[in-house]
Parts: structure tokens; sequence; C-alpha cells
């Protein structure tokens, strides 16, 4: 299994210096696309945040002698499909919801700043689970509604490796759909009773990531922070660092400052 991150930089912008989604949410937060290599075959966890990023992690695999590649998308967000025409000639996997979102919002999409354009659709959709063989490997792709209504969790059951695109992040949440919370909480809920032992978010700590990633006690960590929210409106207003302390605590998360503005950004968003 490869991780690809990127981001996380003081001082560096990618794109631009004015306002734009890479460098103001997924360069600033560190993200991570994943693949996994048996043999000739790949899977390839999203296309990263541009087609210099996804030609570089196809390169990679074509270089160990992979000749065949399946692309899985964890939902629809721009981070995680900028890179899909690198890939547009093999198969695309991803949840029926996920094209749905991605024909409602393809005009804006290859509108944005930067654009990603054409959007490049799945070509085999799916709904609640599916499984998939890579080599000798059993793969498990399920929907949980969590981050946003899309989420599609890639889950190695023999190795018990949770691989969770949006829907675990480190060290906050990103609230994109606040009108769904409760949904959310009841699938970070759901998620607990599975037996994960490790967990790699797509936006984590770089450090994290490449000793084995999260224990499940992030999924707790997720869910305590959306909860809290929803409870205790009035102790929002605190810093991030403070308002997830027992957390840092615990070592579940990994106080990053940069979240301290997504923090804000969420109580903004849920009108607290």
């Amino acid at each position: 299994m490869f991780a690809y991150y990127d981001g996380r930089v003081p001082g560096k912008r990618l794109y631009s210096q004015h306002p734009n989604w890479v460098d103001d949410g997924a360069y600033s937060l560190g993200i991570a696309s994943y693949s996994i290599v048996r043999g000739r075959e790949a899977l390839v966890y999203d296309t990263h945040i541009s087609l210099s990023h996804a030609r570089f992690i196809r390169s990679h695999l074509e270089a160990l002698g992979v000749t065949s590649i399946r692309v899985v998308l964890s939902h629809w967000h721009d981070d995680h499909i900028a890179g899909n025409a690198v890939f547009a000639d093999y198969e695309i996997i991803a949840l029926k919801l996920t094209a749905e979102a991605l024909s409602r919002h393809c005009k804006e999409i290859e509108t944005g700043t930067p654009p990603i354009s054409p959007v490049i659709m799945p070509n085999r959709l799916f709904e609640g689970r599916i499984d998939l063989q890579i080599g000798q490997t059993r793969i498990e792709l399920h929907h949980f509604d969590i981050h946003s209504a899309d989420g599609n969790v890639l889950w190695l059951p023999e190795s018990k490796v949770l691989i969770a695109g949006d829907t675990l992040e480190d060290t906050i949440t990103y609230i994109a759909e606040p009108e769904n919370i409760a949904k959310h909480i009841q699938d970070l809920r759901r998620l607990q009773t599975w037996q994960i032992e490790r967990i790699l978010p797509n936006h984590g700590d770089e450090r994290m990531i490449a000793a084995g990633g999260y224990g499940p006690s992030l999924i707790e960590a997720n869910k305590s922070y959306l909860e809290r929210l929803v409870m205790e409106p009035n102790n929002a207003s605190v810093s991030l660092e403070e308002f997830v302390a027992p957390e840092i605590d615990s070592r579940s998360i990994v106080y990053f400052e940069p979240y301290e503005a997504i923090h804000k950004r969420n109580i903004e968003t849920l009108g607290r």
C-alpha cells in the first residue's frame, strides 16, 4: 500500500496567492491519496488535487510494473476527483450518489478556481456496498453518510485497515453538509461497531499516516467533536485547541493550528 501525500508546507502555496480551493483547503490541511498494489494490478483511492499529482501516481504504479488499474472515488469534492482525467482509460468506481453530485455541480467544478475541466465521470456505479479483488486481496467499499452524503470508505477485512476518505479527519471534520449532521453522527456510531485496527484518512498528519495510520479512537474523536458542537453550542466559541483538549490529550488526534479556521467556519455554518 502506498500513500501519496502533499501539503502542510509552511508558507507554500501551489496554485495562487489568491483564494482557491487547492491552497486554502486541501493543500494547507494536507491530503493523501492511496494505492493498493498486488502484482500487476492496482487500486487507486482518489485521484488527488491536480493532473500532475495524478500523473505522478500513475507513473509510480507503472514503474512498479502495474498494467491494470482501478480507481475508487471517496466522494465528489474537487480535491478527490481533480486527477480523474489521467485515469480516464480505466474503470473509475463510485457511488451512484457521487455521480449524481458530480453531474449537479459539474459547471461550478469546471469553472472553479482552479478549474477541473472536463470533469471525468465515474463509469462504474454502485449503491450501499461492492466487493472487489486486487490480486488475492479482498476489498470492500461501503457507503457512509459522513462529511458528505456520498461518503465511500475502503475496508480491508483481512488486515482490518480502513481507508476513510473524508469520513474521518485529523484534527477535526470539515462540516460540508450541516443539514445532515445528525446522520453523520449516526453513521460514525455505525462505523464504531466495526473491528477496525488502523485508519488512513485523506486529511491527516503525514507522520501518523507514514507510521501506519490512526487507531480507532479517531472515530470517537470526530464523533465527539460533532456532538459537542450540537449539544454545547455555548462552549463552541473557545479555541479549537481548548474545545478538543480531551482528544488531544488522549492522542486520538494531533493538533494542527490551521484547523482553527475550519473550527470557526464550522461554528458559522451551524449558526452558532
